[in-house]
C-alpha cells in the first residue's frame, strides 16, 4: 500500500504540472529515440493526408496531438479532464477538442479514419477497457484503423528494472494488471482484425494497429 500511495503522489504532482510530467515523458521516450519517434510509433506505416478524421483518444494536455496536427488538418482530441483539455486547447489551438468519456464517446458512428491513444489503456480497469474498445471500433469508419502504443512486459530482462520503477513510482495497479493482458486478443474478441503487433525498449513497449473490417 505504502507503493501506491507513492505513485499518487507523483502522479498528482506530474498531472498539476505539466512540465513535470512533460519532463517524465522526454526522458521515458528515450528508450525509442526521443520524443518524436515516441509520438509516431502507433502510426508508423499508416496512410494519413490532410483530410484524415483522426480521434487523440485521452489526449491529455496534447502531447501527442501536437504531432497529429502536422498530419492532417482534422484531428479531435478526447479526454475527461477538464484541466487537459483547457491545456490542450492552449498547447495545440488548430486541433478541436471535446471533454468527455472514452468508453461513451460522444461521437456518431463511423466518424473517424484513425483513432490513436498513446499510453493511457494501462491507466484503465479491463472492463473500462473493454468498453474504450467497443466504442473505438463504433466510432471508427470501415477499414478505418484502430492504433495505440502502451506498457507491455518486457522481453528483455534488462528492461524489467527500469520499467518496475517507473510503474512503481508513477502508475497504479492496473498498469502492473494490463502487463499480464493480452491487448491483439482482447481486440480481435470484439471485432477488430489484428494482423501483428510490434515490440520496442526489449518488449516493454507496444504497439498495436488494429483494423475495423471493411
Amino acid at each position: 500500500m505504502r507503493g501506491w500511495a507513492m505513485a499518487t503522489v507523483l502522479r498528482s504532482l506530474s498531472y498539476r504540472y505539466q512540465w513535470l510530467y512533460d519532463g517524465i515523458s522526454r526522458a521515458a521516450a528515450l528508450t525509442v529515440g526521443g520524443e518524436r519517434r515516441f509520438r509516431h510509433l502507433a502510426l508508423d506505416g499508416l496512410t494519413i493526408h490532410r483530410e484524415t478524421d483522426i480521434l487523440d483518444l485521452c489526449c491529455g494536455s496534447g502531447q501527442t496531438t501536437q504531432f497529429l496536427v502536422e498530419l492532417s488538418d482534422r484531428v479531435v482530441g478526447l479526454d475527461a479532464s477538464p484541466r487537459s483539455i483547457q491545456r490542450a486547447s492552449h498547447n495545440v489551438p488548430n486541433a478541436k477538442f471535446v471533454e468527455g468519456w472514452a468508453e461513451d464517446l460522444p461521437f456518431s458512428a463511423d466518424s473517424f479514419d484513425v483513432v490513436h491513444t498513446s499510453a493511457a489503456m494501462h491507466e484503465m480497469k479491463p472492463d473500462q477497457r473493454q468498453q474504450i474498445f467497443q466504442e473505438a471500433l463504433r466510432v471508427l469508419r470501415p477499414g478505418g484503423t484502430f492504433a495505440l502504443v502502451d506498457f507491455h512486459r518486457p522481453t528483455n530482462p534488462i528492461f524489467w528494472p527500469g520499467l518496475a520503477a517507473f510503474l512503481w513510482l508513477f502508475e497504479t495497479e492496473t498498469a502492473w494488471q494490463m502487463l499480464q493482458a493480452d491487448l491483439g486478443q482482447d481486440l480481435q474478441a470484439i471485432g477488430f482484425h489484428v494482423p501483428r503487433s510490434r515490440h520496442y525498449a526489449g518488449g516493454s513497449l507496444q504497439v498495436i494497429q488494429a483494423q475495423k473490417p471493411a
